[in-house]
């Protein structure tokens, strides 16, 4: 079994974490706090599992189709640079 490595840098060092994910689709957005990830200790680099951003997919189209309901709200301040 091969050690994987980080596909930026070659470190095989990796942390887990979670972290506030910002998913968005056609101007549309969810906040997804407390995201696992693994971060490459050496240069940073952030790695999703294919589970996590599958569940993610689901929880924004239930979210926006009305099938399930947000955990909250946040209302953002907007404007445009320049």
């Amino acid at each position: 079994m091969s050690e994987k490595q980080c596909t930026t840098c070659g470190s095989s060092a990796y942390e887990t974490r979670q972290i506030t994910y910002l998913y968005s689709h056609q101007g549309k957005y969810l906040i997804v706090p407390n995201t696992p990830v693994e971060v490459c200790q050496h240069c940073g680099t952030v790695y999703y599992s294919a589970a996590v951003l599958k569940r993610i997919e689901q929880q924004f189209c239930d979210i926006h189709s009305d099938a399930m309901a947000p955990d909250d709200y946040l209302q953002v301040p907007m404007k445009a640079f320049g």
